[in-house]
């Protein structure tokens, strides 16, 4: 008996893209015709299947959800998971499973922001957007093919990041103002001498949930992103101005000339007399 129909596409990737990029491992749609359980773990992959029309459920961190039509699933398959559509109201999918080169780290920081690895869009019609390119570019076998998908699923993973990053509740909100905050302050006062301490005190938050949290959102400790904007001025100092690297670093804040070098150096390759030759 049929329990199912679907247009699937299952991918075998060149080692180039296995080696630089985020590569289809199968993809397609489903339409379910009776309850079926599809069940896997210690899968190297990870799956986003947005549930189109009717409902069911799904088994993931040893929990079983209801998911129902306009939910989006995207979750790690080396971890055990089942799902199955409901008999009184059978499901229709979209899906992706996909692996590459830093997929994990995109998952891991996803996950580590609080984001949920189920959750419901106000709008579906981009995240279908980028499954109906994945699938219409591995069937047409299109020039550039894998770089393609390697975008379009970068697309996805982004539109699961800022749609997530609409609903989180009010305490995060709260540390994700706060976090923005003293960004913002570093922007504008890289130049002085900033320390943990003093953006402590002054945005009223203890230095280790500031230096957890503002790794946690913006991917740098407040070292390295303020270190990141010396950086980038010195660039522009180095490139559109006749001062010496002396008084480049001292006007980046950082006082000690072989010690603005060496920091330099460590960030692009190259010391800042080097990068103005280049450049």
């Amino acid at each position: 008996m049929t329990i199912s129909k679907s247009a699937r596409i299952i991918a075998t990737p060149s080692v180039y893209a296995r080696e630089n990029y985020l590569y289809v491992q199968e993809t397609g749609t489903l339409q379910s015709i009776e309850p079926h359980l599809s069940k896997r773990e210690n899968l190297a992959s990870f799956l986003f299947f947005i549930v189109t029309k009717g409902s069911g459920s799904l088994f993931y961190k040893k929990q079983t959800y209801p998911i129902h039509a306009g939910d989006c699933i995207f979750i790690d398959c080396l971890e055990e998971y089942a799902h199955k559509s409901s008999r009184e109201d059978p499901w229709e999918l979209s899906w992706v499973h996909f692996h590459g080169k830093n997929a994990e780290v995109f998952y891991k920081n996803y996950i580590e922001q609080g984001n949920p690895f189920l959750f419901h869009p106000a709008d579906l019609s981009l995240f279908l957007d980028s499954l109906s390119f994945l699938y219409m570019t591995q069937k047409e076998q299109t020039p550039y093919m894998e770089l393609l998908c390697h975008k379009y699923i970068t697309d996805l993973i982004t539109l699961c990041f800022t749609e997530c990053g609409k609903h989180k509740n009010s305490t995060n909100q709260s540390i994700y103002e706060k976090i923005r905050q003293v960004a913002q302050f570093i922007d504008i006062h890289f130049q002085e001498n900033i320390t943990l301490d003093e953006l402590s005190k002054s945005f009223y938050i203890s230095k280790f949930h500031l230096a957890r949290e503002f790794k946690r959102i913006t991917g740098s400790t407040p070292g390295d992103y303020l270190l990141g904007k010396r950086i980038s001025n010195a660039k522009k100092l180095l490139r559109f101005t006749n001062a010496s690297v002396e008084e480049i670093g001292r006007s980046c804040g950082i006082v000690e000339a072989g010690y603005f070098t060496k920091v330099f150096k460590k960030a692009e390759g190259m010391t800042p007399r080097e990068y103005r030759r280049k450049w």
